[in-house]
């Protein structure tokens, strides 16, 4: 068979995925805190007719002569930028304006991290994600977290009003009994070194990878760690005009590979009609 059906199929291949990506994407449009992904492509294969040779004294240098077989998918990258923030005039809706994510105790007891800042508190005063996780936090001496977070349970939660998380991530509330300003824990901000090795869990979580490297905790504001912002979400940050400009490069990269092995087809099949 010729060579070219077989790097028409991996291009139809990667142009496939890339699809399937960008779909991803789109569907995701408005879903908060939602990161993009892009595929990157790399070459396959290549056989050497000739190497190259090296110029002498009495005739020139002569490169190699190789043919290609195909293109893989080489990484699908998750597209950390930031994203904008979306006013929902909740108080316990909360937009990390910078570096870092939230930490969540999953179902399994493990921990989970989320930019999607969507909390409430169940009636045992338990501090909840939009899933139901519990939200972990932790003390604070200055700008750097002492203790392993652990999740947030406010005792006698129904004697406190007026509820709201401040841009380091304290808790506050109203003591209704005394008037007085309480505060009743503080989020922790979970920054890593290479969030682009995070894993993706779906509904918004990711884990910790070998890549990622181990989270390290900060309170929000400081240095390392970015400032929340009560009020509000982090909206998606899908580009659509970037999506729709992808998905016709992807489309056409499929059709002129299509095209390619219909192109090669009629060729075996003039061979195959050279005996009759």
């Amino acid at each position: 068979m010729i060579r070219s059906l077989y790097s028409a199929v991996s291009g139809l291949r990667g142009h496939q995925t890339m699809l399937d990506v960008i779909g991803n994407n789109i569907a995701n449009v408005n879903t908060a805190s939602f990161k993009s992904s892009r595929v990157l492509f790399s070459d396959l294969y290549y056989q050497t007719l000739t190497s190259a040779s090296a110029p002498t004294a009495t005739a020139g240098g002569q490169n190699p002569t190789q043919i290609g077989y195909g293109s893989l998918v080489s990484s699908i990258d998750v597209v950390n930028s930031r994203s904008s923030f979306q006013q929902t005039s909740r108080s316990l809706d909360v937009y990390v304006a910078g570096e870092g994510y939230f930490t969540v105790q999953n179902a399994t007891g493990g921990k989970s991290y989320t930019r999607l800042g969507a909390f409430s508190f169940d009636p045992n005063g338990n501090l909840l994600d939009s899933d139901g996780n519990k939200v972990m936090g932790q003390t604070t001496t200055g700008t750097t977290m002492t203790t392993t977070p652990a999740p947030i349970t406010i005792a006698n939660f129904s004697n406190y009003t007026s509820v709201s998380i401040l841009p380091n991530g304290t808790i506050s509330a109203i003591d209704s009994t005394t008037g007085a300003v309480a505060e009743l824990g503080q989020l922790a901000i979970a920054v890593f070194q290479n969030p682009n090795g995070l894993q993706q869990q779906g509904t918004s979580y990711y884990a910790e990878t070998g890549n990622s490297g181990a989270p390290t905790y900060a309170v929000a504001g400081s240095a390392t760690a970015g400032a929340l912002v009560s009020g509000g979400l982090e909206m998606s940050n899908v580009d659509l005009s970037k999506e729709f400009t992808d998905m016709i490069i992807a489309q056409r990269g499929f059709q002129a590979n299509a095209r390619v092995i219909t192109t090669s087809d009629q060729v075996l099949e003039e061979l195959v009609n050279l005996k009759r």
